[in-house]
């Protein structure tokens, strides 16, 4: 194991670029996973981790000693608490991070049977709910829009909380082409819509897509959809307000509406 306490370390500068930078993330191919959670969820799809990095408090917790003893083949460097502190954004440092090759999508769009287009969404913490729900619901791809939150970004990761080692994500998509190129039903939301979530029918392959916090879908891609369909909002209506659900929170409940059908037709 290597000990690290310079901040003009070769290998220091590196990762602190991978932390911070979705240019250097893409270019390299790489991306950092934060905490004992988001490894366990990496280390069951059987992919390798290219390094693993540790502070100096990480060898007196039983459960990290644990997890390094497993995987004692991995590369280990510890950096100083400092070094480690500005490669982690979290309060309270997890003691390990996991260097990890972003992985390879294997689905697209064309064989998709349940999968999620997503326009220029621009919270991160949004982008990582929508894909925890996602991995949840069963969907097989995730397609953004390059106006999107760089979906490996240490915020987006750790919303997600594993979500992005269930599915096949594709970044910085024409999802104009996407959509018209699904074989499936392509839904979209819009609160004028005729008919509501509950009254469609959201068997056999779908996709839902889902628009901007602010801007909503853009016209050319709610076109393009087969069918919209409203989510039913009674306490607007006795209140009179005019509000939306927050885009993860309508992603949501329609993804677990077609699992709800889906399961009745099984």
């Amino acid at each position: 194991m290597k000990h690290i306490t310079s901040r003009d370390n070769s290998f220091f500068k590196t990762l602190l670029k991978l932390s911070s930078s979705a240019k250097q993330r893409h270019e390299a191919g790489q991306t950092l996973l934060d905490g004992t959670h988001l490894l366990q969820a990496y280390l069951a799809t059987e992919k390798p981790v290219q390094h693993l990095i540790i502070n100096e408090a990480a060898l007196q917790n039983s459960e990290l000693a644990a997890l390094l003893k497993k995987n004692s083949d991995v590369p280990l460097t510890q950096f100083s608490d400092n070094l480690f502190a500005e490669l982690s954004d979290l309060k309270t440092p997890s003691g390990i991070l996991a260097l990890i090759d972003i992985p390879t999508a294997a689905v697209t769009s064309a064989r998709s049977k349940f999968c999620l287009l997503l326009e220029d969404i621009q919270d991160p913490g949004n982008v990582g709910s929508i894909l925890r729900s996602a991995a949840g619901a069963g969907c097989d791809a995730i397609l953004l829009s390059k106006g999107c939150a760089d979906v490996w970004s240490p915020k987006v990761l750790r919303a997600a909380m594993g979500g992005h080692f269930a599915l096949n994500i594709y970044e910085s998509m024409d999802l104009l082409n996407v959509a018209q190129a699904f074989p499936g039903k392509l839904f979209a939301t819009s609160p004028h819509a005729k008919i509501n979530l509950y009254q469609a029918d959201l068997h056999g392959d779908c996709a839902f897509v889902m628009g901007n916090e602010g801007a909503g879908l853009s016209q050319d891609l709610s076109a393009a959809a087969h069918q919209l369909v409203s989510i039913p909002m009674p306490g607007n209506l006795m209140s009179g307000k005019v509000e939306s659900l927050n885009v993860a929170a309508a992603t949501a409940v329609c993804l677990f509406e077609a699992v709800r059908q889906r399961s009745q037709q099984n």
